[in-house]
């Protein structure tokens, strides 16, 4: 039987990169998929593909939360992937001394209002049943110090809290709701491309890029989709408050390279 078989699935952010991956993985699954973007083309290209439903959704806007609520009210997984770097609307600078409050507060507004928003999304859509699955889609960023992206690695650690206490609030009412957090690191998704282009050099850019992570390589949207899956089943059921990287064995340490 498939994992997710009737289960109710949300995962925002899902027209493109890790959140796509999400969604396909658990349509595959046999989850009854809500695909949810801002990008509302880029949505209803992403659930045509994957043969799920789409319904825009801004995660920065309690009032959008709201709507999703009475199309949805019932959830059985809820993954609150929808998540910005700061670069895609700013050049910045985004370092801790010159970055503006402008864009400190765009990037907190997406990443860590939309997964509050999210999670008491989350939890009054499940609590009636009592039991469920919140994955909040943090990041490698969010266990480490970034100077160059200070407000992303505060948005994307504040994530990681915020989950351990949803899983401890709900675990103190006594349901059995779930909640954990998925750190990636170097996952080959859009974002990456401007900076590896598509020229002769692209295999050279790639390789530096992941030259400190053990595994010597990019992880792919599949391998986090792949924890995702494991985490919204019923087989990860003592599972809550916890945190999976998804790096490489990035923040393991260093490995000396084989002779």
């Amino acid at each position: 039987m498939p994992r997710l078989d009737g289960k109710i699935c949300v995962v925002t952010g899902a027209a493109r990169g890790i959140g796509r991956a999400i969604a396909h993985a658990f349509a595959r699954e046999g989850g009854e998929v809500v695909l949810t973007d801002i990008d509302r083309t880029g949505g209803e290209a992403a659930a045509a593909e994957i043969g799920c439903r789409f319904l825009p959704l801004d995660v920065r806007e309690e009032a959008d939360w709201a709507a999703l609520a009475r199309e949805v009210p019932r959830a059985d997984v809820v993954v609150n992937n929808a998540g910005v770097t700061g670069f895609e609307s700013s050049p910045g600078p985004h370092d801790p001394e010159n970055a503006s409050l402008a864009d400190w507060r765009a990037v907190h507004a997406v990443n860590l209002d939309g997964t509050f928003l999210g999670c008491r999304y989350a939890i009054r859509a499940m609590k009636q049943a009592g039991t469920g699955s919140i994955i909040n889609v943090s990041s490698r960023s969010g266990l480490v110090g970034i100077p160059g992206a200070a407000a992303y690695a505060s948005s994307k650690a504040a994530v990681r809290n915020h989950t351990k206490s949803v899983a401890l609030w709900c675990a103190q009412q006594g349901w059995t709701i779930r909640c954990n957090s998925l750190h990636p690191a170097a996952i080959l998704t859009p974002m990456w491309e401007a900076m590896l282009g598509d020229g002769p050099d692209r295999a050279d850019r790639m390789a530096a890029l992941v030259a400190d992570t053990p595994l010597r390589r990019f992880g792919t949207v599949e391998e986090v989709a792949a924890i995702a899956v494991l985490l919204a089943s019923d087989e990860a059921g003592y599972v809550t408050g916890a945190e999976f990287s998804i790096d490489g064995g990035l923040l393991a340490g260093s490995a000396a390279a084989p002779g």
